[in-house]
């Protein structure tokens, strides 16, 4: 399956990542169509097309089933029998199954449970009756809701399990993964490619820093060594193709003090970890996407220079929007705003990369933009 440049490619979700995607898709010689309820959205305003409507509206899926060529996604928690009905019409990749796994954090830990992929303790509370039956062992913890939950959203941290409870309560008393707390060294992500032949790719791997729940900084290359390396990037291989997935997958892991590996999640998906790849790699990570969805060769991933990408969020714009030249005046620097009209604490506005010969220069870098910034 080839699909030649000129076609038209659906987008479901018009944020950042699909605006990324649809970025690389125009630079290719593709049109898009972005599918998303919201009447602005990053990427509906750079696309070919905007078609606003629900998810599941027939009409709309219709229209981008039998317009695009191929479509994919930009976020997890795009209903699943949508892309089960756009793919009697078109190509769709990732498919249905792997998202409907990916989207829900119990489906999610029983797949990697029950394929033997090493997870932390856990346990699933479906109500409120499951939690008097919870080992006190699996404390300290932290509760996920088990679906809609992102950046720190739909998270709640415990630390003994008489406050259980009023945590479940606090999330709605819906049903929630309980997990146990472990000490750690470090996360880092795999991000990979896979196309239909079964072929995989893998993108450099950062270490990734969080604020709050909320992905901070990620360094690239993570220190880590061979083994780790070696064994995260099996792993991730080994649940793509257990989950027969075609197109850009991301897993984080935990990297524990005794340097065991866990896996935290998956995301089908490019990853906000991998944004450093658009200005350090041969080939961006939305490009690739771009590739496994229209049957092309995969580009390389190889590092061009150590990076370090650090997170713009509305935070910064407290005391009005924040002076660019601070990062552009740095010439190894780059920016990228999402185009959000409207700044509100935790949310993603843009992303700056710092190149540099070393990671240590390019963390001091980083740190003296952060410091301006926050002028």
């Amino acid at each position: 399956m080839y699909i030649k440049p000129g076609s038209m490619l659906g987008m479901l979700g018009g944020g950042q990542l699909g605006r990324m995607f649809a970025m690389a898709a125009q630079q290719m010689g593709y049109r898009v169509t972005v599918l998303d309820p919201a009447a602005e959205s990053p990427a509906g305003s750079i696309a070919e097309r905007h078609l606003q409507a629900d998810y599941l509206d027939a009409q709309a899926l219709h229209e981008l089933g039998t317009t695009c060529a191929a479509i994919t996604i930009e976020f997890e928690n795009v209903p699943a029998q949508a892309l089960r009905t756009l793919a009697q019409r078109c190509v769709v990749s990732p498919d249905a199954d792997s998202v409907s796994i990916a989207q829900n954090r119990i489906l999610e830990k029983e797949f990697l449970a029950g394929n033997n992929f090493p997870v932390g303790p856990f346990i699933v509370i479906h109500n409120a009756q499951d939690i008097h039956q919870i080992d006190p062992a699996l404390f300290p913890a932290i509760l996920k809701i088990s679906q809609f939950g992102y950046d720190g959203k739909g998270q709640i941290r415990i630390d003994k399990a008489e406050d259980l409870p009023e945590a479940f309560s606090n999330l709605g008393n819906r049903p929630c993964v309980l997990e146990k707390r472990l000490p750690l060294d470090r996360e880092i992500s795999v991000i990979l490619a896979r196309d239909r032949l079964n072929q995989i790719t893998f993108f450099p791997i950062p270490e990734n820093r969080h604020e709050q729940g909320i992905l901070d900084t990620s360094i690239i290359p993570a220190t880590l060594s061979d083994e780790i390396t070696a064994k995260a990037c099996e792993l991730a291989g080994q649940i793509a193709s257990k989950l027969n997935y075609i197109g850009i997958l991301c897993v984080e892991f935990f990297v524990l003090e005794d340097d065991r590996i866990l896996i935290n999640e998956i995301a089908p998906r490019p990853h906000n970890s991998g944004h450093y790849s658009l200005n350090a790699c041969i080939t961006s990570q939305f490009e690739q996407q771009v590739r496994m969805l229209c049957g092309l060769p995969h580009g390389s991933t190889r590092l061009i220079q150590p990076a370090v990408m650090t997170n713009i969020l509305g935070d910064l714009w407290k005391n009005g929007e924040p002076a660019w030249n601070e990062i552009l005046r740095h010439p190894q620097a780059k920016l990228h705003l999402y185009g959000k009209r409207a700044a509100k604490p935790g949310r993603k506005m843009g992303h700056f990369t710092v190149l540099a010969e070393t990671i240590e220069e390019a963390l001091q870098h980083t740190q003296r933009i952060r410091q301006d910034l926050q002028r």
